[in-house]
């Protein structure tokens, strides 16, 4: 990823807000109390940037958009089930 602003750029911005409010933190350091409703709205985000941009992206960026979005609501459905399970366990 160059240094210039880009699409590419804001998604990588958008995915790591959104992995790291999962609870997901991919620079290995110790992992954050999950906050799904705000991992929700960076995901709100780069589906709205998909909508907004739809005919005006290349082929590559429009895959881009898709894979994020993709990957991102399948690690927040698996975010929100685990918090649901753990009040479970915890009155267990």
């Amino acid at each position: 990823m160059s240094n210039q602003a880009s699409l590419e750029s804001l998604v990588f911005l958008l995915h790591t807000q959104a992995v790291m409010q999962l609870g997901l933190n991919p620079f290995g350091e110790e992992k954050a109390e999950p906050q799904p409703e705000i991992a929700r709205h960076f995901i709100d985000m780069i589906a709205m940037l998909q909508e907004k941009t739809k005919g005006n992206v290349t082929m590559e960026e429009q895959r881009l958009l898709e894979n994020t979005l993709t990957e991102l609501r399948f690690r927040y459905v698996q975010a929100v089930e685990e918090l649901k399970k753990k009040p479970a366990e915890q009155n267990g």
